[in-house]
């Protein structure tokens, strides 16, 4: 699902959206570089794209509309946008995580590109950032990406009961809670 608490903070790696600036985000010009995926900070020239893809039926059941892509990363294969990832931090000391959310195009379901991009995150914000502790919370119902986040690491917590918007229904649907901790990731 994707909503995010209106506590937490977004940043970007050498975005214009936070701190990270582009000398620790384990690429150049702000992209960080996985075994498949960039990611890099989104551009006036990617909305059409994402807005494509988000309307994609296969991704639409999952996600709504973005008001806003600035505060996402795009995940690029050869140059190619083929979906988005975004994070938030909660800044208060005692609770101190980050979390993870993100789309791909239908046609690159299943090709290990989203566990990469994931990962890829992951990585950065546990190495740069400074996180122990990791989370994301898929729709109960989506079996593909709760597949993908544990190929990374990611254990299951708990059901969060009627959590998000069945974007298919109009009703509610359960989320599931789903953590990583620093040395789990894979």
């Amino acid at each position: 699902m994707n909503s995010t608490s209106g506590d937490d903070r977004q940043q970007q790696p050498g975005g214009a959206g936070g701190e990270g600036g582009a000398g620790g985000t384990g690429g150049t010009g702000g992209e960080l570089r996985g075994a498949a995926v960039v990611l890099r900070p989104t551009t006036e020239a990617d909305i059409p794209t994402l807005g494509r893809i988000v309307r994609e039926p296969e991704v639409a059941a999952w996600w709504s509309v973005p008001d806003d892509y600035r505060d996402m990363l795009a995940i690029l294969v050869h140059d190619e946008v083929i979906g988005a990832i975004q994070f938030s931090e909660e800044t208060d000391p005692d609770y101190r995580h980050a979390g993870i959310d993100l789309f791909l195009t239908t046609n690159r379901h299943g090709q290990g590109l989203g566990t990469d991009a994931v990962r890829t995150l992951a990585h950065w914000l546990i190495h740069e950032r400074g996180h122990h502790r990791l989370t994301i919370d898929p729709a109960a119902a989506n079996t593909a990406a709760i597949r993908s986040y544990r190929k990374a690491g990611f254990k299951p917590v708990g059901i969060m009961r009627a959590y998000g918007r069945d974007y298919r229904t109009g009703g509610w649907a359960d989320g599931l809670l789903m953590d990583l901790l620093a040395d789990e990731l894979t």
